[in-house]
């Protein structure tokens, strides 16, 4: 009896197999692929379209610059544009650490990572997966910035074309770095870390530039030389990366493939609060070697609120992002040439939305689990408003930093403080709206768009929260506008801030 030798398949083979197999039972069809690569193209086409429309409609109603020093501290407008470009590095950076940036999840990872075959082949796809996603962001991000704070009006297309080459292949080459990273061992709690750090660290020094008055030039084009070099740094990367794909332990390919399939279904399904859970709690938290004794903790109202607190105080992000943010009025507002109730508006509501979703994590996961909340003595409608004492009172020290600089568009330092303080209930109340809102029904009626299918009514799910961002702040935009802050400001404001909370306390008949 002769026994012959079953010949083992390489990586490669397994993997084609696995994609035949795939395509044979997924149903489809060249042309299927050909619409959403179509509809893929058309739609990143339009938004890019629009956004260059809008910065164009934005410079248009910016007040001239005049080239004098106008008073308080100043940033140039290039200045400004490097330090974006540092919190987009610093978001590329936590982002590739979240996500891994090499892994495999559900079946590949189950009946791959146990085959006796190399697994070099096996995980190229997944390797170059990434990258090539953040460089084709890259190159259609930085061109719309390098619009935005370019001073003599439009570039010129060999501009665009090269900023967007550079955009692409430095994106690519972070992604890369941070997958090298990972086949040494590095963790992806520090890599993550360190993303969060630039992207706080941006705001910062764009308020020390101004205090110190740092300017930089404009940004050149990057010529042939930067342009090879970034390739160069690209592809050593690669080969690197590709000669260590080995190396990356199974366990840490499973989770960062369990966090990225967890990150895709959550964008797909529109759930905000589900996308945070994957990025944030898909990193291994740090072992705490001794616990907090709590003895000022004498009731379960008391309880609760220490949870809350203890768990942002214990998030290095949620920090990070609070201080960040806290920074971003004054950095707009060192701008000269942004000095204008336009764009002074949507940077003061972007960065105290930022700042309350950092301040809602304990109501987001008792949405989540509600186990707190059921083992305490506590109706539904009183945890509610106890969620909101550790954002109201974070927000409340977010706005002395905030509001202080407003003073550059008229009024005096304590009257926009006292108006920020008075604004802190609305900034609460949206963050507990938007902790308890429900998920979208895709049991119900969906409605065909480019982006796919989506139920009836996503829009008003995703907006509670938002929504009493911008009713609840009308005074505090009045103010803005004008320049000033009058008693009237401040009695409306209050007002409508105990009517927001209560609003955002109100418990539905259905929860």
């Amino acid at each position: 009896m002769t026994l012959t030798a079953t010949p083992v398949p390489t990586g490669r083979q397994v993997r084609r197999y696995t994609a035949a197999r795939a395509r044979r039972r997924g149903g489809a069809s060249i042309g299927s692929l050909l619409v959403d690569v179509y509809t893929v193209l058309i739609t990143t086409a339009v938004g890019v379209g629009l956004a260059i429309g809008l910065v164009d409609g934005v410079r248009e109603v910016l007040p001239p610059d005049t080239g004098g020093r106008a008073a308080g501290p100043e940033v140039s407008l290039p200045t400004l544009g490097a330090l974006v470009v540092l919190a987009l590095v610093g978001t590329v950076v936590s982002l590739a650490g979240r996500l891994g940036p090499v892994g495999v999840g559900g079946a590949e990872a189950t009946w791959w990572l146990t085959l006796p075959v190399g697994r070099r082949a096996l995980l190229r796809p997944a390797a170059v997966r990434l990258p090539l996603a953040a460089g084709a962001v890259g190159a259609v991000v930085l061109p719309v910035l390098d619009l935005a704070v370019h001073e003599a009006g439009r570039p010129a297309p060999e501009r665009v074309l090269a900023v967007a080459a550079a955009g692409a292949l430095g994106a690519a080459a972070l992604v890369l770095a941070a997958g090298v990273g990972q086949t040494f061992g590095a963790s992806r709690r520090r890599i993550a870390a360190a993303g969060d750090v630039l992207v706080a660290l941006a705001p910062a020094l764009a308020v020390g530039a101004a205090v110190t008055g740092v300017s930089l030039p404009p940004a050149p084009t990057p010529d042939a030389g930067v342009l090879a070099g970034l390739g160069v740094v690209v592809v050593a990367a690669s080969v690197a990366l590709d000669r260590r794909l080995d190396r990356i332990p199974a366990r840490a390919l499973r989770e960062s493939g369990s966090v990225a399939g967890q990150a895709v279904g959550a964008v797909v399904s529109l759930d905000s609060r589900e996308l945070g859970r994957a990025l944030g709690e898909g990193i291994p938290a740090r072992r705490r070697r001794r616990s907090a004794r709590l003895r000022p903790v004498r009731s379960a109202a008391a309880a609760l609120v220490t949870a809350d607190a203890l768990l942002l105080l214990r998030s290095g992000r949620h920090l990070a992002q609070l201080a960040g943010a806290a920074c971003v009025p004054a950095a707009v507002l060192s701008v000269p040439h942004l000095r204008t109730p336009v764009v002074v508006l949507p940077a003061l509501l972007a960065a105290g939305y930022v700042a309350t979703l950092a301040t809602a994590e304990g109501a987001r996961r008792a949405e989540m689990a509600p186990v707190v909340d059921r083992l305490l003595p506590i109706g539904a409608r009183r945890v509610r408003w106890l969620r909101m004492v550790v954002p109201g009172v974070a927000i409340a020290l977010w706005s002395v930093p905030a509001f202080t600089p407003l003073v550059l568009l008229g009024a005096q330092v304590p009257e926009w403080v006292v108006l920020g303080l008075l604004a802190a209930p609305v900034w609460a109340g949206a963050a507990v709206r938007a902790a308890y809102r429900p998920a979208p029904d895709w049991g119900g009626p969906l409605v065909s768009t480019p982006a796919g299918a989506l139920p009836i009514g996503a829009a008003s799910v995703l907006s509670r929260g938002p929504d009493v961002v911008v009713l609840g702040l009308v005074p505090v935009l009045v103010a803005v506008a004008l320049g000033t802050v009058v008693p009237g400001v401040l009695v409306a404001q209050a007002l409508v801030s105990a009517l927001v909370a209560a609003v955002c306390a109100h418990v539905p008949d259905a929860a």
